[in-house]
C-alpha cells in the first residue's frame, strides 16, 4: 500500500470516526495492509480487498480484557 493510499484511508477513518488521532502506519512485511492506531494504541489493520479493486477492509479485535 503506497503512502498516498494510506493517507486517503487515514483521512476517511478520521472523518468517519470523528477522531483526528487516528493514524495508519505501513506494515514492514505485508505490502497490502497498514496498521491503525488511535494515538499510540494499536486498534486494527486495514487490508486491500482482494475481491474488489480499490476497496479496503478494516479489521479490529475487541478483547475481553478491554471490556468493562
Amino acid at each position: 500500500m503506497d503512502e498516498k493510499t494510506i493517507r486517503r484511508i487515514e483521512g476517511h477513518l478520521r472523518g468517519t470516526f470523528a477522531n483526528a488521532r487516528i493514524t495508519l502506519t505501513p506494515r514492514p512485511k505485508q505490502k497490502d495492509s497498514a496498521e491503525v492506531y488511535v494515538g499510540e494504541e494499536f486498534i486494527g489493520v486495514v487490508f486491500q480487498d482482494e475481491d474488489e479493486d480499490g476497496s479496503f477492509m478494516f479489521e479490529m479485535a475487541i478483547l475481553a480484557e478491554d471490556l468493562p
